[in-house]
């Protein structure tokens, strides 16, 4: 029998003696004092039974039966089962009993039909009985033993406890006796809550899943309650243990995955399922509640209680986790975060508006709890910034809204999307419009905060608070413009906010007002009222305000003493650059008097030890006290209190420093602030945590300006001060300026061993934004820039190169927020400040600009490669590549042989700057082969034209540069011939004209004279030797001459020559004004086109014309270039000087020899310089003894044995006039008697023969006068030279004297001579002529010399001349109109004797009414006709003339 097969009643198999050994061995493993029997028990029972050698087994089964139901535990039962090793327990034949289809565990099959007897006894089904107890076993493993408090997970002993547990509910699962539902309600009866860690157990091995057990529960609000509890202490368990597990965020992450999927299924699905809907209940109950439990946590930390931080972080940490699901649906995703961004929004609406006003102010993203900006930051990576706003606006339009959290939003969302400030803007557009379509309150509220809080981001997030309100409200188009209603609208809100608004707010609506018309001005000056008493009451005076205060803060202002301290230094470095009183100052001084008086002046006369050289400080002081501007009282105490310090100081005391030291936290805290910032960038999984730290680093540096007491500061409007003073940075700013450039230079090298620059984000930009959003910090960086690139350039290794490459890109981006740069000579913008900086002066300067430009193209390239074109261009500077395009085919023989079309794409040249060591031609070589870099150069704006090259060339000192002369030379035919004279005009070439590219030439020496007469940009100290070391000029000009005799040799005739033309061009659009500045301009422009005239052939001066097959020379073009300009800016009012004297001889000769009969042609010429250009041959008469011998030679060499019939005479001229006043013979005069004149005046002059002049004079002999006339005029223009420029050893009374004695001859020969003063017509040839040869200033002066002659004449007889009386009026109201327009003052005030302008002008005046008193020939006749003649005259002339007219007339007078 020991083998049979025997039935039970209950269907359950014979139990063999081998499945006893299975049974005992199975009951063994559970607790020492539980399970159905003990181990002895059954073991003892199975020997006794063996040996006996029972016959009947069912006996045996069933004395088995009994025994197990008197001593079992049913719980226990469940909990200690377990499958035990198979042993061998069928035969040889039956092997396929091992399968597990075919083979059911013992301890299954025994726990089932114990189970079915106990139910069968309790009259339960199976399932349910099985149900209940494996919740009380579940129950009797959650309980907690020796542990203070509830706990959400289970200790090692408990986890193997449950995993019994499950195995046997599993199995039991599959056999269909187990009750989920049962089981689920029985979990819900436990004394102590059910440990989350066995739900998701049951949940996992899907023996109960989660929604079953919460949808089971008798209430829902025991199952948000139970759940939430589970994961807050799930929360609380992760914070407190040290050791790392993934469970707990498995757990998390799996319940959250449960409720975000049954929390927001659509609604079409949950409709008409009570058990789904149930589930989404709870699901959103649990979430909401979370989310409450984690804003809890952020209003603890704001109230300093950081306990629950740690805790409600784990739970954040898996919404990220969340994304990287795949079983969950996207839009299950976006919707969760939709509505967690409502409920953050809409959480505990408490605050008012009018709180809202008042503490936004610390409100920004600096001051946040960062664990709401990470929470914002999470749900912005799932919802675009345009969702973003448009639910943002959803919200605020329909439900109630805490507004510290959506202004908080708001400030992570302009801090963390570069996208955002477009969007916010538009949203504000939105909300004002609709605020003044239906006069809606709740949309200006909306509106002012949210521009409000984006502003106090800085410049880099959003626009400035003042610029937003002058946007919206400051002109005529704004939104309150269209009526009376909306402007009432608008300052009844504004009145509104008045009680609660921060002073600074209330400063920028006093100062930029909203634009109203005229009429409705009243209703502006109310709120202005109410404004400036809140003020008051806020004890904030407008008038305390710093005149260089910057509202776009939203910081409270400095102190009244450290805003006065900034004014005053303000001041000053604006006064050191423009000598001027700032405007500021002087405004100040009239409608600010108050602050003018309290706070400036005080701090500006504050006594010190003055320095023995007056310096900057001292030089304002006096020109404000010059001003008036100073109290005389005031100024007084100053001086004795400054006394008063140096008494001190010698007395060994110790004088109060300006200067405080500040404490070096803030310095320490951005450092740190910047390291974490680096160790973020190493970790690309944290890259959305860099703008929350830039926004951090930018709150430190408000710190450190905070501590200032110095602060470079100003409004953002105010232009950079780029000059001497400030090149110097000390002290702290130099220490920030060097942290953070260190910083940015490491930085990019370190991102860009891990990602090329495309890929690294937009960390660059928004730090660059930032800096540019502390104007101080701004300045101060672009000062070190100009050190370092300008004084230790060389110094400077491969790192910081690229790195100040890259962050010059950058500021190129944000050029928009960088105001402009001023110096004492220049005003640039940003993009032409590097243009300024990076000279290429030297060979090391060359080689830097090369590494420089290439590493900024090239991380250009590189960075924004993924845009448009368009967004390369407005980034990359034009000067950057037009520096490249000039510095690498110079010092590369490879980059003038690639071409600018070459089909080759080589590869990035990024990728070598990354590279330890850089290959610097290498790498640049490498770019210019770039298709993109190529397609730019041809663009109009990047290209380097033929005129740019050249002034880029001239800037190259020849002696310093690594190219040798040969080389040098060899480099610019290249550039000349080979490159830009076959290049097209659209390309910025010549097109193959050599005359145009002359002309560039000549344009591009001209500008580059005027720029080097300018003080440099960078003004930084140049080296003594900088005038003696050589420009290019010297090689430029060689080919500028190379060019133009190859043009001359290429046509046989030019009608006219295009340099005259060039002068002429440019002269003209310089203009003829009579401000000093623009004739110092022209000046300066014409001694250039001197120099160049003088270094070009002389042949150019001269046109060959070719008509009727016979060649005749012109000069008209050189007549007229001297008779318009040359001639006003001699050194003597009739003379040119002798280099460009002698230059028209000797191109003249020279070009004569081209046509058939050279000497008619050079006769021509000077018979037509007699009448066209007179003043050549008054300085021909002038350098004679100079010429002479030059002709004479020049003439020969051209195998002419005699000088031309009009050389000849002049040199008979000269001889005549020498042998009259050497040797005493007869004077003999040409037919042109004015030349004749002029030779022999400079003689007179040359032979010091001023003592003679009577004697000479009366040997001239009669029918002289003529000549006499000239001599007079000659002498009156050197006397007219000798007041307005006294020269060393010039005497003024001997050319006095020989004026008077000229005059006193020609009146004793009763000759008219006054009219020489006069303005002559064609009627008068030879007084034409002579006016012609002098200056037109010198003609306008001659009313000087007139009455600086007449009074020492004898009057009786001059007064009988019919025209004296009227050509004596007639200089006088010459006089008088240049003293009107004070040119009188610049003429007369250089002599030792000279006369001062008003003495000179009463006693013309008073001799003037004397000879008209006097005058016996003046009729009524004439007075009429003089009066008539000028309608603005001396009283006191006109009423001398008035005696002569009868009273009838006199009404015809007026």
């Amino acid at each position: 029998m020991e083998n049979e097969e025997v039935m039970i009643a209950w269907d359950i198999p014979i139990v063999t003696d081998k499945e006893l050994d299975i049974v005992a061995g199975s009951l063994s493993v559970g607790e020492k004092n539980c399970g159905i029997v003990s181990v002895q028990h059954l073991s003892g029972r199975t020997s006794m039974l063996k040996g006996k050698a029972v016959k009947d087994m069912q006996a045996l089964q069933e004395e088995t039966l009994y025994l197990l139901n008197c001593h079992q535990d049913l719980s226990a039962l469940l909990s200690e089962m377990e499958s035990p090793p198979c042993k061998k327990i069928c035969s040889e034949k039956q092997r396929d009993c091992r399968n597990r289809e075919n083979l059911i565990g013992v301890s299954e099959l025994l726990i089932g039909s114990v189970m079915q007897e106990q139910a069968s006894r309790l009259g339960l089904p199976v399932g349910i009985l099985l149900a209940r107890t494996g919740a009380a076993s579940l129950g009797q493993i959650c309980q907690v033993s020796g542990k203070p408090s509830h706990t959400a997970l289970l200790d090692v002993e408990q986890k193997k406890r449950l995993s019994c547990l499950l195995k046997t509910l599993e199995d039991l699962l599959l056999q269909n006796k187990f009750c989920r539902s049962v089981f689920c309600q029985e979990l819900w009866k436990l004394e102590k809550p059910l440990v989350l860690e066995v739900a998701w157990c049951l949940h996992k091995e899907n023996i109960v899943g989660l929604e079953m057990l919460l949808d089971s529960a008798p209430d829902l609000q025991a199952a948000v309650d139970w759940l939430y509890t589970e994961l807050c202490c799930l929360c609380g368990q992760m914070a407190a243990c040290s050791s790392v597990s993934e469970l707990p965020e498995t757990i998390l992450l799996d319940v959250m995955l449960l409720l975000v999927q049954n929390g927001f299924q659509c609604f079409v699905d949950v409709a008409g399922n009570r058990e789904q809907a149930k589930i989404l209940q709870i699901s959103l109950a649990v979430l909401d509640k979370m989310l409450s439990w984690l804003l809890d946590a952020v209003a603890a930390e704001s109230q300093e209680d950081s306990s629950r931080l740690q805790t409600a972080k784990h739970w954040l940490n898996t919404f990220e986790k969340l994304m990287s699901r795949s079983t969950i649906s996207l839009n299950f995703v976006e919707q969760f975060f939709i509505h967690t961004l409502t409920q953050i929004l809409t959480y505990r609406p408490l605050l008012k508006v009018s709180d809202a006003v008042r503490m936004q102010g610390d409100w920004n993203f600096a001051k946040t709890c960062p664990l709401l900006t990470t929470l914002y930051r999470k749900i912005f990576v799932v919802l675009n910034a345009e969702k973003l706003i448009r639910h943002l606006q959803e919200v605020l339009e329909t439900q109630e809204v805490n507004w510290q959290h959506v202004l908080n939003c708001v400030s992570t969302l302009v801090v963390c999307q570069s996208e955002a400030e477009l969007l916010v803007k538009d949203l504000l557009v939105r909300l004002l419009t609709k605020a003044f379509e239906g006069y809606e309150l709740e949309y200006m509220i909306m509106a002012f905060l949210l521009a409000r809080q984006s502003a106090l981001e800085g410049p880099a997030a959003f626009m400035s608070y003042t610029e937003w309100f002058k946007v919206s409200f400051g002109n005529a188009s704004g939104y309150h413009g269209s009526s009376k209603k909306s402007l009432i609208f608008l300052l009844k809100f504004l009145s509104d906010l008045v009680p609660f608004e921060a002073p600074h707010y209330l400063k920028v609506h006093i100062l930029y007002p909203p634009f109203v018309q005229t009429k409705y001005r009243p209703l502006l000056l109310e709120y202005i009222t109410l404004a400036k008493t809140r003020l008051a009451d806020l004890k904030v005076s407008i008038e305390d305000m710093g005149l260089y205060e910057d509202l776009s803060s939203a910081k409270e202002g400095a102190q009244p003493q450290s805003q006065a301290l900034q004014d005053v230094e303000k001041a000053i470095n604006i006064f050191e650059n423009t000598g001027k009183i700032p405007a500021s100052v002087m405004e100040a001084s009239i409608f600010r008097r108050p602050y003018f008086t309290g706070r400036f002046l005080p701090m500006l006369l504050k006594p010190r030890v003055l320095p023995k050289a007056a310096d900057s400080w001292m030089a304002f002081i006096d020109a404000l006290k010059r001003a008036d501007k100073i109290p005389a009282s005031v100024y007084s105490e100053y001086i004795q209190g400054c006394h008063l310090q140096k008494q001190k100081l010698l007395e060994g005391g110790s004088v109060v420093e300006m200067d405080i030291d500040q404490s070096e936290e803030p310095f320490k805290l951005l450092k740190a602030a910047l390291e974490e910032m680096r160790q973020l960038m190493t970790d690309s999984s944290r890259s959305d945590a860099l703008p929350p730290q830039i926004a951090l680093i930018s709150e430190r540096l408000q710190e450190i300006t905070a501590g200032r007491k110095e602060d470079h500061s100003a409004a953002f409007a105010s232009p950079i001060q780029m000059d001497a003073q400030t090149t110097d940075l000390k002290g702290q700013d130099k220490e920030v300026v060097d942290l953070l450039l260190t910083f940015f230079c490491q930085s990019i090298m370190v991102a860009s061993c891990l990602n090329p620059p495309d890929r690294q984000g937009t960390w660059p930009s928004l730090f660059v934004k930032m800096l540019c959003g502390h104007p101080w910090v701004i300045a101060a960086v672009l000062i070190r820039l100009l050190q370092l690139i300008c004084n230790q350039a060389s110094l400077l290794s491969d790192v910081h190169v690229v790195g100040l490459a890259a962050f010059v890109i950058h500021l190129n981006e944000c050029r928009t927020l960088i105001p402009r740069l001023e110096t004492a000579a220049y005003s640039c913008s940003l993009s032409e400040y590097w243009n300024h900086l990076l000279k290429c002066r030297t060979g090391k300067s060359l080689a830097f600009c090369l590494r420089f430009c290439t590493a900024a193209i090239s991380y250009a390239l590189c960075k924004f490669s993924s845009d448009s074109p368009d967004v390369l261009r407005t980034i990359c500077s034009p000067f950057l590549i037009k520096k490249i395009h000039h510095v690498l085919p110079r010092v590369s023989l490879e980059a003038r042989g690639i071409k600018a079309n070459a089909e080759e794409e080589a590869a990035a040249p990024w990728r070598s700057l990354s590279d330890c060591s850089v290959n610097w031609k290498r790498t640049a070589l490498c770019l210019w082969k770039q298709k993109i870099l190529r397609e730019l150069m041809k663009e109009q704006a990047f290209q380097l034209s033929f005129r740019d090259w050249v002034l880029l060339e001239l800037e190259v000192l020849s002696d310093e540069d690594e190219l040798s002369e040969g080389e040098r030379r060899e480099y610019h035919r290249w550039a000349v011939y080979q490159c830009y004279l076959p290049m097209s005009s659209a390309d910025g070439g010549c097109g193959g004209n050599l005359q145009q590219a002359c002309v560039e030439i000549l344009h591009a020496l001209m500008d580059f004279c005027r720029r080097s007469g300018r003080r440099p940009l960078s003004l930084l100290k140049e080296p003594e030797s900088w005038d003696q070391r050589r420009a290019g000029s010297a090689d430029i000009l060689y080919m500028l001459q190379e060019m133009t005799l190859d043009l001359e040799l290429a046509s046989a005739y030019s009608t006219s020559h295009f340099l005259l033309q060039v002068f002429k061009e440019r002269l003209q659009v310089i203009g003829t004004g009579s401000e000093l500045g623009d004739q110092l301009l022209r000046k300066q422009e014409l001694l250039t086109c001197n120099r160049i005239l003088l270094s070009l052939p002389p042949s150019i001066l001269i046109a060959v014309c070719g008509e009727r097959k016979c060649t005749t020379l012109s000069s008209a073009d050189f007549f007229h270039f001297i008779n318009t300009e040359l001639r006003n800016y001699c050194p003597r009012a009739f003379a040119l000087p002798y280099n460009i004297t002698a230059h028209f001889f000797r191109g003249l000769l020279s070009s004569s020899l081209r046509c058939e009969q050279p000497a008619r042609e050079v006769d021509s010429v000077l018979t037509a310089c007699r009448t066209k250009c007179p003043i050549i041959l008054s300085s021909t008469a002038l350098w004679w003894p100079l010429l002479e011998p030059v002709l004479c030679s020049q003439w020969k060499r051209y195998g002419r044995s005699s000088l031309t019939k009009e050389l000849e005479e002049l040199r008979m001229c000269h001889h005549s006039a020498v042998s009259f006043l050497t040797s005493s013979r007869s004077f003999i005069a040409s037919d042109t008697l004015w030349v004749s004149a002029a030779f022999l005046y400079f003689n007179i002059q040359s032979h010091s023969a001023h003592g003679r002049i009577s004697e000479m004079v009366k040997s001239l002999g009669n029918n002289t006068e003529q000549i006499l006339i000239c001599l007079l005029f000659f002498c009156i223009m050197d006397l007219i030279s000798a007041k307005i420029v006294p020269k060393e050893g010039e005497d003024l009374q001997k050319l006095l004297g020989m004026c008077l004695t000229f005059l006193q001859c020609l009146q004793e020969r009763g000759v008219c001579w006054f009219h020489l003063f006069c303005s002559v017509g064609e009627e008068q040839e030879p007084y034409q002529v002579l006016h012609r040869a002098a200056s037109e200033q010198h003609i306008r002066l001659l009313p000087i010399a007139f009455y600086s002659l007449v009074p020492c004449l004898q009057q009786d007889a001059l007064i009988q001349k019919q025209d004296f009386v009227s050509t004596a009026v007639h200089m006088y109201a010459k006089l008088f109109q240049l003293f009107l327009e004070g040119e009188q003052s610049s003429v007369v005030g250089q002599s030792l004797k000279q006369m001062d302008s008003l003495d000179l002008l009463a006693s013309s005046r008073h001799y003037l009414v004397h000879i008209i008193l006097q005058c016996p020939t003046l009729s009524a006749l004439n007075v009429n006709q003089i009066l008539s003649t000028y309608e603005e005259f001396d009283p006191e002339v006109k009423a001398a003339l008035l005696h002569f007219s009868p009273v009838d007339d006199a009404p015809a007078l007026f």
